[in-house]
């Protein structure tokens, strides 16, 4: 008997898709561009402004930045040499914190407090470019190299072929240079920055910078990208709308007290106002007495108040509220709990959990963000020209660059809990105790040395407690 076969057509009606791919009522109204990468940022700097303002206006938005660049940064992250030479390390290290005072090329912040306004600036604008600026020697400077941190307004969104400068064949995409296969030449900087209003006597003139001397620090979120979004954007007409919200139920609470008590008399007519003290005229013009919290008001006869009922926030506004900010915290990646300092109803053990993951969220952004694109490309630079300039061999140039980056060492959630925990790891041989002490931020050759000197000093002054008497040793 042959075989039936079913048609092409009857194959398509039992066909598996998926729903979001669907064009029926349901989504009918969900209108999704396909569009690239770099034309989904259209409307940037808007996007920017509007993140920014979100930021100076809205406690939230202050919130979110201030969070992550406390966790990002903290009190800045350290470079730890890797050399086992104590004198080459004693060297570097000494002309190192000899530089750091003079890092900014703005000469307001020491290196430690550019690495907290780069995160801010990457946090609010959604991207930075850090400029690499050589000085002369004869400027005074222990290594002749500053750092310059520049906002993404800086580089204009421009998309051109043909530009005075441009070499042939390249091109510009919103701002930055490539060649033919697509690397990165260089930057295009305005002189100044545009919304600082420039007098016209100096215009908008745009400077090539070659790549090798900026780092762009951004988060991309698909292949190709070439410009950053703020984590913001997603939430910034949240945040808008939730701040005009609270604006309105705020100002409805000071007009709701504004007044207690309106007296309505009937005079009659020729009488004598009994504010005035005149014989009373009934002039609708004539003005009554400003308005104060707990004023009592006599109208005019005739005259009456009806005060509007709008709706009342009530015992659903604490819920709304919290239920909106939630809705922020999460497009910033931020616990509720650090974003607005409610810790209610939150245990011990679900507030661990909650900061443990975005301890986790911090470390990505830290060492495959933060620390390669900007910490490790300074101090690379900052050896270059400390060999340049003869401070230092070609041989310990090398190993100036050769270093560890230790972040501030978080703090302890439950003290003894946690290094009971870090003290049985070291003793069953899980880890070891340099990298316990590293990961508090510490360097573990200085720690060493210092426990050295203190037991030597405590040895010297007679300071070392009787082994007879200590709690260990005492009968039971």
């Amino acid at each position: 008997m042959a075989r039936k076969h079913k048609s092409p057509r009857t194959l398509r009606k039992v066909e598996n898709r998926y729903d979001a791919a669907g064009s029926g009522r349901r989504m009918a109204g969900w209108n999704a561009p396909s569009t690239g990468p770099n034309k989904a940022v259209v409307g940037l700097q808007k996007i920017r402004d509007r993140v920014r303002d979100a930021v100076r206006n809205d406690w939230a938005g202050a919130s979110s930045v201030r969070v992550w660049t406390t966790n990002i940064v903290g009190t800045g992250i350290m470079p730890r040499l890797r050399t086992k030479e104590a004198k080459l390390k004693e060297k570097l290290n000494k002309l190192w914190n000899s530089w750091v005072p003079f890092a900014d090329a703005d000469g307001v912040l020491d290196f430690y407090g550019l690495q907290l306004l780069g995160a801010r600036t990457w946090f609010s604008g959604g991207e930075l470019f850090i400029r690499e600026r050589p000085r002369r020697p004869s400027d005074g400077l222990p290594v002749p190299y500053q750092v310059q941190l520049l906002e993404g307004d800086m580089v204009p969104l421009l998309d051109t072929a043909i530009w005075p400068g441009l070499q042939a064949g390249n091109m510009i995409y919103q701002g930055i240079e490539v060649n033919p296969i697509g690397q990165r030449v260089a930057y295009w900087f305005y002189k100044q920055h545009p919304g600082d209003n420039p007098p016209a006597a100096m215009p908008q003139e745009l400077t090539r910078v070659p790549a090798e001397f900026v780092q762009h620090l951004f988060d991309p979120q698909r292949p190709g990208q070439m410009r950053g979004v703020s984590d913001m954007a997603s939430i910034a007409a949240k945040l808008r709308n939730v701040m005009d919200f609270d604006d309105a139920v705020l100002e409805k609470q000071k007009l709701s007290n504004l007044f207690t008590l309106f007296i309505t008399r009937a005079l009659p007519s020729g009488s004598e106002d009994s504010i005035t003290g005149l014989p009373f005229s009934g002039d609708p013009n004539e003005p009554i007495a400003g308005l104060e919290p707990g004023i009592s008001q006599e109208l005019l006869p005739g005259e009456d108040v009806k005060f509007s009922t709008p709706p009342d926030a009530g015992a659903n506004y604490t819920d709304f509220m919290r239920m909106q900010n939630l809705g922020v915290a999460a497009g910033m990646g931020t616990p509720y709990e650090l974003l607005s300092g409610d810790v209610k109803d939150v245990s011990d053990r679900t507030l661990r959990v909650l900061i443990n993951e975005f301890r986790r969220l911090c470390e990505q952004r830290q060492w495959l963000l933060f620390i390669p694109k900007m910490c490790q490309p300074v101090r690379a630079s900052w050896a270059k020209y400390a060999e340049l300039s003869g401070v230092l061999t070609p041989d310990e140039a090398v190993e100036a660059r050769n270093v560890d980056w230790a972040p501030q060492g978080w703090a302890y959630i439950h003290p003894v809990q946690d290094v009971q925990a870090k003290q049985l790891e070291v003793e069953a041989g899980f880890r070891s105790r340099s990298s316990v002490i590293s990961e508090r931020g510490y360097d573990p050759d200085s720690v060493d040395q210092e426990r050295a000197d203190e037991n030597k000093r405590e040895d010297q002054l007679g300071l070392k407690p009787d082994p007879k008497t200590t709690p260990a040793n005492k009968p039971a």
